[in-house]
């Protein structure tokens, strides 16, 4: 079992690795996933999401599509983005991630991991926005 700290890690780059890792069949769980970042102007990373948690059925809009807006969800969303769902081998993989916001008590005494060339850090850019205020912007569940 792989547990990752997402803390200042850029959104996209830590989602590739997790779904390499998923896909070598290790179980991943990710903690603090309120603190990852989304690279981007705060006002049009926002009005993106905005326009996403829009889309509806036109039939009936409470059938869904329904769209994640806790941080965890966030997290797990972007992921199964990266994996093939179409096939067995995705969808199984999908199935062992786990992501938290913040750090779960039976976890917290675990050795975690950090991908070096996902942080914050390596970008060019000062712009972005975490996904725990974005969860916020949504409504979501922290």
């Amino acid at each position: 079992m792989m547990i990752v700290d997402a803390t200042d890690s850029v959104l996209g780059r830590i989602g590739s690795q997790i779904a390499k890792e998923l896909l070598e069949g290790k179980e991943v769980t990710v903690v603090n996933a309120d603190k990852a970042v989304i690279s981007g102007r705060k006002k049009s990373t926002l009005s993106e999401y905005d326009a996403w948690t829009e889309i509806r059925s036109l039939v009936d809009p409470n059938q869904g599509p329904f769209h994640p807006r806790s941080s965890g969800n966030l997290i797990r969303k972007t992921v199964r983005g990266m994996l093939p769902t179409e096939k067995q081998k995705g969808r199984s993989a999908y199935n062992r991630l786990e992501a938290y916001s913040g750090v779960p008590g039976e976890l917290e005494n675990e050795e975690m991991e950090t991908f070096s060339e996902a942080n914050v850090s390596q970008l060019n850019t000062r712009r972005f926005i975490r996904v725990g205020e974005l969860s916020k912007h949504l409504q979501g569940k922290e």
